[in-house]
This record gives C-alpha cells, structure tokens and sequence, in this order.
C-alpha cells in the first residue's frame, strides 16, 4: 500500500543554502501492518509524512501510497489516505458530531452511508456521551476521539498517525493506542510515528529508526534487538544514533 524510494527532500536556508531534512529514505508497509517512525524530534519524522499525505512535495525519489504517487495524482492519495497528528485541530463551535460529518462530506460520501458510518465510529471508538459536547467544552482526550474519528470517517485504506499521543496522559494514550492496533486489525495500512519506546514495543509490527533525515535501520523489535544484541529497542536506539552522530561529525 505504500512504496518509498530514495525520497528526498531539501529546504533552503540562508545562511547553509539546500538544506536535506529527508535523505533517500526507502522502506515499504503493507496492509494490515503498523509501520514505526522512530526518531527524536527534528529527525525528519513529520517532514516524511507529510510528503507521503501530499502536503510537500519532494525534491526527489518516489513515494506511492495505494498505487499513486503523491507528486503526479495528490487528489487520488488524498482520498486513499486518513492523516491524524497532535496538532489536528477541532473548531470550537462544532460538536463531536457535527465535525465528523463535515469531513465526510468534504469526502463526498453520501449522507445516507455517512450518517450510518458515524454512528460505527462513535460506537467503535465509545464517544457516543461526548457527541453533542462543543470542542470549545473538549477535553484533550476527546479531542484526540474526535480527531481519529475524522481521520477514518472515509474509510481509507491508509493510515497516518504523527505522534497522535503526545502531551495525552497515560489513560487516554493507551485508548488512542488501542484504537490503531484496532484499525490495523481491520486491515489498514498504518504509519505510526512516535519518539515513545513503549508504543513501538507495543504497537509496531516493524520499525525504521531515522535520525537526521537518514533511515539507520529497519526491522521487527526483535530482529534489531537481535542484530545489536541489546536488552531492548531503546538501547538499539541510543546505538544507532551513537553511531550516526560520529558518523557525521567525521563529514
């Protein structure tokens, strides 16, 4: 469902000239498989995922999500794929209701299927209580409820989540939590990215650490545990990114 090939992408700064904050990232992730983006802030996390949601264009390389490539057909990615991060905003004057159907209709769907869509999710997702609450009147944790229900109210085949967890606390990070692992068992493609250790052990099928724009390396938890022989992924992690800053320091 998605194929990324030697994507790049490149800003200018003023004072450095081209700056690379993707460099010739590669990796693939298939149905029914939550795929981790892990890396510390600044990493290039968010600069791949909003290439792969059509949001930037690359500078170079290839990325297809359902078949398409983002650069050609952005209207035919758009509608194959739910994008979800910490900074999804609610408006203050829509209920949880109320915004849920705007985004399905901005998708097209036809009212009748729509409305009988909505009451899946809530019931899915337990936000029938909070369906009539303002987002003004919005708790954290409900707004991120209602963010992931606009997320997947077209019922796309792609899923992106950029660190949809951060700043919840731990009650309402595990329901988000469970509510992808949800998804991916329904068969979704799903990229995850989070800075968070526990949520790759527990959530991710396979994981690609990437540090300074650079895919370090990727594999299942285990397998990379195997492969350092390290206790855990946060010890691998630490590692890689050793390695990768002497790396550069000697370039």
């Amino acid at each position: 469902m998605i194929l990324v090939q030697d994507l790049t992408k490149e800003f200018t700064d003023l004072k450095r000239g081209p700056v690379a904050a993707v460099k010739n990232v590669s990796f693939e992730v298939k149905p029914g498989e939550i795929f981790g983006l892990l890396g510390p802030n600044g990493a290039g996390k968010t600069t791949c995922l909003r290439i792969l949601s059509t949001v930037l264009k690359p500078t170079s390389g290839q990325a297809l999500v359902a078949g398409y490539d983002v650069a050609r057909f952005p209207e035919s990615v758009r509608a194959n794929i739910g994008f979800m991060s910490c900074n999804t905003g609610i408006y203050d004057r829509m209920t949880a209701r109320e915004m849920v159907e705007y985004y399905g209709r901005l998708y097209g769907i036809e009212e009748e299927r729509l409305q009988v869509r909505i009451d899946e999710i809530f019931d899915t997702l337990q936000m029938n209580e909070i369906r009539d609450i303002l987002g003004s009147k919005m708790s954290t944790g409900m707004k991120q409820k209602v963010s992931i229900a606009r997320t997947i109210v077209h019922d796309p085949p792609v899923l992106i989540f950029d660190e949809p967890t951060s700043g919840l606390d731990v009650l309402v990070a595990r329901a988000v939590l469970e509510a992808v692992a949800n998804l991916r068992d329904a068969g979704k493609c799903i990229i995850f990215s989070t800075h968070i250790m526990r949520e790759v052990e527990k959530l991710c099928d396979r994981v690609a650490i990437i540090h300074k724009g650079e895919i370090l390396d990727t594999g299942t938890v285990q397998e990379l545990i195997d492969e350092y022989n390290r206790p855990d992924i946060e010890e691998v992690f630490f590692e890689l990114i050793r390695e990768h800053k002497e790396k550069l320091s000697l370039t």
